[in-house]
């Protein structure tokens, strides 16, 4: 018969069996959308493009908290083999955006600016430069060209 020592270090055993089982949790494989289902306000997004062109927008030096911070903001029209759409690179992802290159967004969102929609990776997503895809891009289809606008309707 066991002693309540032994049953409580039983319990601890597989109280904490059971927590090394919850942490290795395992990750889901991302799911890859094309342009042309892209959405205004919508997040989360992996996809592959080919960067089309680069053009910088800003580039300026800042002094933020005694250190020398340089800001960089280039816009890239990138696209698969179903649209395009403009990408806003900031800071090292402008490196990252050679035209002809093929490159993997995760995470990425779409951000409305002037109306149009532009596709940004922020701090949560990443931007890989990946082997060139064998597609063609459709460049008729421009994403970016298309202006939304926001109409609130009132409930009678």
């Amino acid at each position: 018969m066991a002693t309540t020592g032994q049953q409580k270090q039983q319990g601890q055993q597989q109280q904490q069996e059971g927590m090394q089982q919850n942490k290795t949790t395992e990750k889901r494989k991302p799911v890859f959308v094309k342009v042309d289902q892209m959405k205004p306000g919508t997040n989360g997004h992996t996809l592959i493009a080919k960067v089309l062109s680069s053009n910088m927008v800003v580039q300026k030096d800042r002094v933020a908290s005694r250190n020398l911070r340089q800001t960089r903001i280039a816009e890239c029209l990138v696209g698969d083999e179903t649209g395009t759409i403009l990408f806003t690179a900031r800071n090292d992802q402008v490196d990252l955006m050679k035209p002809g290159d093929t490159v993997i967004f995760r995470n990425a969102k779409i951000d409305m600016f002037k109306g149009s929609m532009r596709l940004a990776v922020d701090k949560w997503g990443r931007v890989e430069v990946t082997d060139p895809a064998n597609f063609v891009v459709k460049e008729e289809n421009n994403l970016s060209l298309v202006e939304y606008e926001l109409v609130s309707v009132v409930d009678e």
